[in-house]
């Protein structure tokens, strides 16, 4: 009977800090998404800041159009590694893939979300992206194979990123069925930040890669 309970208190300890340990993740993973690359780094190239001009959007797209090619590599290359890493931590943690997901998701939110920037964050494609790849190369290669195609027909990364993202649920159930409902969680809310580009799509009134904002500036593609 002591085993008994010895084990049953051993389990429950165990249970909890494993629940505290994937409570731990997921709060750093919103905390490195919050991290807003486009923010830092034109601050660092001496560029404006994106909210403020362009379309007004912190992602590379943007920092493209206000700051030239290196700016938005390096934006880029830091958002899409706001969405490798707590993935590669969890998994090297030894953590089952629910934890890991979700700890990608929970980067994104925070690119979406920043709690240091008053909230107001990007949309979150190459994060998302970055956390995709990072569960499972092969459905982010098809994702992005996807948004290539778009990209280089369209010249539109807004339109690019709805019609990736909006295949990308079906791609994964092909490839790895098991991942499909946390694609689908992250489409659904990528799709829902892009809800006023699809307005600015459907009225033609998107901009191109490069192109350089008119009248008002309220645009407000990538």
């Amino acid at each position: 009977m002591k085993q008994f309970f010895h084990h049953c208190l051993t389990t429950r300890v165990e249970l909890l800090l494993y629940s505290l340990l994937a409570v731990v993740l997921w709060t750093f993973s919103y905390l490195l998404g919050s991290v807003s690359t486009a923010i830092l780094v034109c601050r660092l190239f001496g560029y404006p800041d994106p909210r403020s001009t362009g379309s007004h959007n912190p992602g590379a797209t943007n920092v493209l159009r206000v700051g030239g090619k290196a700016a938005a590599i390096v934006t880029l290359i830091g958002d899409v590694a706001k969405g490798v890493v707590p993935v590669l931590i969890a998994r090297q943690l030894g953590l089952p893939d629910s934890i890991a997901a979700f700890c990608g998701f929970c980067a994104f939110l925070g690119h979406l979300y920043p709690v240091y920037f008053d909230f107001q964050g990007g949309k979150g494609v190459a994060t998302a992206m970055g956390a995709v790849a990072a569960l499972h190369w092969p459905s982010a290669l098809a994702v992005g194979l996807v948004w290539l195609v778009v990209a280089a027909t369209t010249r539109i990364s807004s339109l690019a990123a709805i019609v990736s993202f909006f295949t990308a649920p079906m791609l994964v159930l092909l490839i790895r069925a098991d991942l499909f409902y946390p694609i689908l969680v992250l489409s659904l809310m990528l799709l829902f930040r892009h809800r006023v580009n699809i307005v600015q799509l459907i009225r033609g009134e998107e901009l191109a890669f490069g192109s350089k904002e008119s009248g008002d500036g309220s645009s407000p593609q990538e």
